[in-house]
């Protein structure tokens, strides 16, 4: 049995893990399925029947012009999973240049690379797209680069005590003497060893670009107008959540149920990715 296998059931033998499992999978084959098909189409509105209530028409009813909720939520799901995967590539790059900076071997870039980590950290991350967004203006490609840098910063200060903790381990010690490059010793040594914080982290930082496009949608620096995705759904119903709930419920529903799944995703992939915590992966190396 491979490992992926031994990694997938243990998974899904924890609650958690067989929740994030099922939820994240629907989100994937949705995203799919909206590329080809919805039930309306995105732009067949009906003004006689706006913030109509759900029907077999319209499952989830309509919005503010009289288009179908569904049908926009489906396509959303395909821009968050983008927005999610893409801020994750980009946080994970940068926050692993980041930790290699930070635990190299030249002391004046260790300790240039943690000052200047601690200094950047402290920027929010509206901030940073409010800067974006003044020369290249409101897209997905702004909240990922702010999203990116950010959540970058964070996972290179987590990771950086484990790191650390491998780079002065006797086998990294032993691999330099024997003339591995410090890229070489980086990737197969101490990549791994902080690989189970990394996993957490980039979790999160899936979950939490989630709940960002929706605030940075809401602010006007998010993706572009008529541009689908589940922050779009909600900033153009929001106003009217004392007249209309039930139109800010689902896409507020659907942002809830998949961030918690991204977290709960972290947690249970890094405990089933770890030997010295799952048997099973130890017999099938």
């Amino acid at each position: 049995m491979t490992a992926a296998r031994v990694i997938v059931r243990s998974m899904w033998r924890k609650a958690s893990g067989k929740y994030a499992l099922i939820v994240l999978g629907i989100w994937v084959i949705v995203s799919l399925v909206s590329l080809v098909w919805t039930p309306h189409a995105l732009l067949d509105a009906d003004g006689f029947h706006a913030w109509q209530a759900p029907t077999g028409a319209h499952p989830l009813g309509t919005d503010g012009v009289g288009a179908d909720v569904l049908s926009w939520l489906m396509a959303g799901s395909r821009t968050n999973l983008i927005i999610a995967v893409l801020t994750v590539i980009v946080a994970g790059v940068f926050g692993l240049a980041l930790v290699a900076a930070m635990v190299s071997r030249a002391s004046a870039l260790r300790s240039t690379s943690v000052v200047l980590v601690d200094a950047l950290i402290s920027i929010p991350t509206v901030l940073i797209a409010l800067m974006l967004t003044v020369p290249f203006g409101a897209s997905a490609a702004v909240i990922v680069a702010a999203c990116g840098f950010a959540y970058g910063l964070n996972l290179a200060r987590i990771v950086r005590p484990a790191a650390m903790l491998a780079a002065r381990s006797r086998y990294v010690e032993s691999a330099v003497w024997s003339g591995a490059s410090g890229m070489r010793v980086f990737l197969t040594h101490i990549v791994p060893n902080a690989m189970p914080v990394l996993l957490v982290q980039l979790s999160m930082s899936a979950g939490t670009s989630i709940l960002a496009e929706s605030g940075l949608t809401y602010l006007g620096v998010g993706v572009g107008a008529g541009v689908p995705s589940w922050g779009h759904s909600l900033a153009t119903s929001v106003k009217f959540i004392s007249i209309y709930p039930m139109t800010v419920l689902w896409p507020g529903l659907v942002v809830t149920l998949t961030v918690i799944a991204l977290h709960l995703f972290g947690d249970a992939l890094r405990d089933a990715a770890d030997p010295l915590t799952n048997p099973e992966l130890r017999e099938a190396a």
